[in-house]
């Protein structure tokens, strides 16, 4: 315990920091969870960010019987993040993004990489769900670690299963933290940022909203949907909430996306990159009133697991890290087949390494050997 001041409180953590950089650090930890840049709040204001940020078991270590206690974040860290766009409260989740943010050592970049959410893979068998374990889309382990006989889904009991399966995908042996992102959520930061700028790298037609942000309704066949379609042209634009999330979800060549899901987990990149660049403006960081909706907001889209630490910790051991340091990476990727019928993903060559330079703190060196693994789009 430290000690206190002559007027009786404990001396602050943030002496001698900047207001502007405080603001930067607190809210940058739900944008670290998402992409790794730090964004900083007064004490009022991380109070607030802190308690609205959800908080739940999700690696299984309070099931398990472990004692998490808090202890200095060093690097390198490997931190899961999962999005996931619920219906229904009785829906089991499913995992629509997943994605890895590994920090090296040094904790001042941090490289961002996605897994395919049909990525064919063995699902572990887990107890706590009464699951046998299967071969199949690694998006399912979430659902399927989610049951609880007799009551709604548990999201945070999937995630686990999810990260077990990610586990044994990537070679990571542990995760640091990890969160679950309510891609809903997305919609009301971006809205309470003013919106965010995105660079379209090509026309896109949405499969799912018309151009007023109405969803197209289904046509009489159920077939798909029918009438006019949102278009995202090519070039720097303006989004508001509804189109940044509606273009992010788009994945299917007649829309104008070639490369279908890698082309969706890009674009899921890309916003990430845009909303950190967004919050760290002038324009969000020293307007008081802007600055407590987004942090409201993005406490409100997040489950958090620290595994001991919370999410402003994180945002202090993180603070060194900006949009420009983090490596965008393509894991590149084909379908599996059996005879015609499509099962899902599978990796392609030199992934395992890159799982192996990523375990051996030689990411670098493999990117200068392997730049095909860079995402270059803006």
């Amino acid at each position: 315990m430290g000690k206190a001041g002559k007027s009786g409180r404990k001396p602050s953590i943030w002496r001698g920091v900047p207001r502007w950089a405080r603001i930067c650090t607190v809210f940058g930890t739900v944008l670290t969870v998402l992409s790794g840049a730090v964004l900083v709040g007064t004490e009022v204001l991380m109070a607030r960010y802190e308690g609205s940020v959800g908080k739940a078991d999700l690696f299984g270590d309070q099931a398990a019987g472990a004692q998490v206690k808090k202890s200095d974040i060093k690097g390198p860290l490997n931190i899961l993040l999962v999005g996931i766009d619920p219906r229904t409260p009785t829906a089991a989740p499913l995992a629509d993004s997943i994605m890895v943010l590994h920090v090296p050592a040094s904790m001042d970049r941090a490289y961002l990489f996605s897994l395919p959410r049909d990525l064919y893979v063995r699902i572990p068998a887990f107890k706590r769900a009464d699951f046998p374990g299967e071969t199949t889309k690694i998006n399912a382990a979430m659902s399927f670690g989610s049951k609880v006989p007799g009551a709604n889904p548990d999201a945070a009991r999937g995630f686990e299963l999810l990260a077990t399966t990610v586990q044994n995908v990537t070679g990571i042996k542990r995760f640091d933290a990890g969160a679950i992102i309510n891609f809903t959520g997305f919609q009301k930061i971006v809205d309470a940022m003013g919106g965010v700028d995105m660079y379209i790298e090509r026309d896109v037609k949405s499969e799912h909203k018309q151009p007023d942000g109405k969803a197209r309704p289904g046509n009489t066949r159920g077939e798909g949907y029918v009438g006019p379609q949102a278009l995202y042209k090519k070039g720097n634009r303006h989004l508001s909430g509804w189109q940044a999330l509606d273009y992010v979800r788009q994945r299917y060549p007649k829309n104008g996306v070639p490369d279908s899901d890698y082309g969706r987990q890009r674009h899921q990149q890309q916003f990430v990159k845009a909303m950190v660049g967004q919050a760290f403006s002038a324009d969000v960081v020293s307007n008081p009133i802007k600055l407590d909706k987004v942090l409201r907001a993005a406490g409100q889209s997040l489950i958090f697991s620290g595994r001991g630490n919370s999410v402003v910790d994180f945002g202090l051991a993180l603070k060194d890290i900006r949009p420009n340091t983090i490596e965008m990476i393509k894991l590149p990727g084909g379908g599996v087949f059996e005879g015609s019928k499509y099962l899902g993903e599978q990796f392609q060559e030199g992934v395992p390494d890159f799982f192996t330079a990523l375990h051996n703190e030689q990411l670098d060196p493999f990117l200068l050997e392997h730049p095909e693994f860079v995402n270059k789009a803006k």
